[in-house]
């Protein structure tokens, strides 16, 4: 990579340097989110009776992790983080998070354990993305 230097900003092919935590955390949100879609869609008979959830519940969550984890690592590729946009992530995935909580504390989805298990993982990863993110934006 060629490095180049400005007066107070390094930067990276053109990319300032302070943003490599943002891009880093939404670049591993949005693969992780997409193979969690993508999982799924492929899989959803087995997961069904594996984790509780109705199959006509994980097709629509699939395609929604695929667009959106899709997106998100699309803004972690651009040549420069729009602030904006990484807010708005880490937003939704809180969330995400809050909401996976709220469905484990009524039992929306009858989960089996295993399927309890996989939501509080799943809270806490995406709970972690948002936090690498915030970092991330504080440092860009």
């Amino acid at each position: 990579m060629e490095s180049t230097q400005q007066p107070g900003v390094a930067t990276t092919a053109g990319r300032p340097a302070s943003d490599g935590l943002a891009r880093l955390a939404l670049k591993l949100d949005g693969v992780v989110t997409g193979l969690n879609g993508l999982s799924y869609l492929a899989l959803a008979n087995a997961l069904d009776s594996f984790l509780g959830f109705d199959t006509g519940v994980q097709y629509p969550v699939g395609v929604f992790l695929l667009v959106y984890g899709a997106g998100v690592l699309a803004l972690g590729l651009r040549e420069t983080i729009n602030r904006g946009l990484l807010r708005l992530v880490m937003v939704a995935n809180l969330a995400w998070a809050a909401l996976s909580i709220v469905v484990l504390a009524t039992d929306a989805l009858t989960p089996t354990g295993v399927g309890q298990v996989w939501i509080v993982l799943q809270a806490l990863v995406v709970g972690g993305f948002a936090a690498l993110q915030y970092v991330g934006l504080k440092r860009c």
